[in-house]
């Protein structure tokens, strides 16, 4: 019986040391053709493929619907980013010494301050208990802003936002890709969003992990979180991402007390801590990453993280949000309403990519569908 054992215990040591052999060489093998198929150069012009008008429609009814399930009794939510922390105010300056060639749309003057509005909030399209995993979100909008606006509707806008969230790419890569997973998750159905079918050729594996890298544990406070633009714009004549980043050396120095993370709202009473009770600045500073199309940095897929080690992220303009009392009912009924639109901006900042064309015409139908349904509550 011991003999039986011990061949039994050989054979099955060496069938997990094959298994593993096998499953190294598998991910040595995807590796290698990840790298092979994700190579530059790419296009710096934007290629869009047939048929994207038609799914952003599809879309567009999905998010609507979204919207509808996600209603509270007295009120209409957004399709994503719901839960606000707050709405607080900012001061954006442009870097005195910026080098001439960083000198682009909004940044083309040294020196020059925007008072600005800053929204921060979890990513879920429904409010949940900021303990929950999530990605994070950070938008921010300058104020006064002249130049011909984007949108040929929104002319007197004056306004610049940008929008981004807690994590470098996004876990799809277009439209299409965009329009399978909101679908499924819509339908409660979250993993069709990745696995589509049986064929093992339709599976989204990559983009999972993306999905629940980004499912990030909360942070002590938002202003302890880097948020990125994850889409390309344009800067000038180039292209490129956005990055926000905490700079606490800018700040006086503030230890920030422990929260209770078991409360559903702590991330604004951290906000609150730090602003309103303590009276104490949070500091940041606004990066750009420009692309550079001899390297594997793509327009039209938002899954692919632009590598530092490609092109540095360069600073542009320190943010400075004051002490401030945010947190009053006035002022969270106008932060529910406000809209932030990676479109209203100027042509020196034009969105670029699948992700964001699609963005413009969702977050048009989504914002007035949202609006004119609480208009009559």
């Amino acid at each position: 019986m011991t003999s039986v054992w011990m061949r039994f215990g050989a054979f099955l040591g060496k069938t997990l040391l094959l298994l593993l052999s096998l499953g190294v060489l598998g991910w040595a093998l995807a590796s290698a053709w990840f790298a092979w198929q994700h190579r530059g150069p790419v296009s710096a012009e934007e290629l869009i493929p047939d048929g994207e008008a038609a799914m952003t429609q599809d879309v567009i009814q999905t998010a609507v619907r979204i919207v509808d399930q996600h209603r509270e009794s007295t009120r209409y939510l957004r399709d994503a980013h719901a839960k606000a922390h707050g709405c607080v105010k900012a001061d954006v300056q442009v870097l005195p010494e910026l080098p001439d060639e960083l000198r682009q749309g909004v940044f083309s003057e040294p020196g020059k301050t925007w008072q600005a509005t800053m929204r921060l909030s979890n990513g879920n399209a429904y409010p949940q208990f900021d303990s929950i995993r999530d990605a994070r979100g950070m938008a921010i909008k300058l104020l006064d802003v002249p130049g011909k606006q984007l949108l040929d509707d929104q002319k007197n806008r004056g306004e610049q936002d940008f929008v981004m969230f807690s994590h470098p790419n996004f876990f799809v890569s277009d439209v299409t890709e965009y329009r399978q997973n909101v679908s499924a998750q819509a339908d409660g159905e979250t993993l069709k969003a990745f696995f589509p079918g049986w064929d093992p050729r339709t599976w989204q594996v990559r983009h999972l992990l993306i999905a629940l890298a980004t499912l990030s544990p909360a942070p002590e406070s938002p202003t302890r979180t880097t948020y990125f633009s994850v889409s390309p714009y344009k800067f000038g004549q180039a292209n490129a991402k956005f990055r926000v980043m905490p700079d606490p050396d800018s700040c006086p120095t503030y230890t920030l007390p422990a929260q209770n993370q078991k409360l559903p709202n702590f991330l604004r009473n951290a906000l609150n801590q730090q602003l309103s009770t303590d009276r104490i600045p949070a500091c940041f500073v606004l990066q750009i990453q420009r692309q550079d199309p001899g390297k594997y940095m793509p327009i039209e897929d938002t899954s692919i993280e632009w590598r530092e080690s490609d092109a540095p992220f360069e600073t542009v303009a320190r943010i400075n949000v004051p002490a401030q009392d945010f947190d009053t009912p006035a002022l969270n009924v106008r932060c529910d309403n406000q809209s932030f639109n990676p479109w209203f901006g100027l042509e020196a900042h034009r969105p670029i990519g699948g992700i964001n064309r699609l963005r413009k015409a969702v977050y048009e139908a989504v914002s007035d569908y949202r609006h004119s349904r609480n208009a009559e509550q």
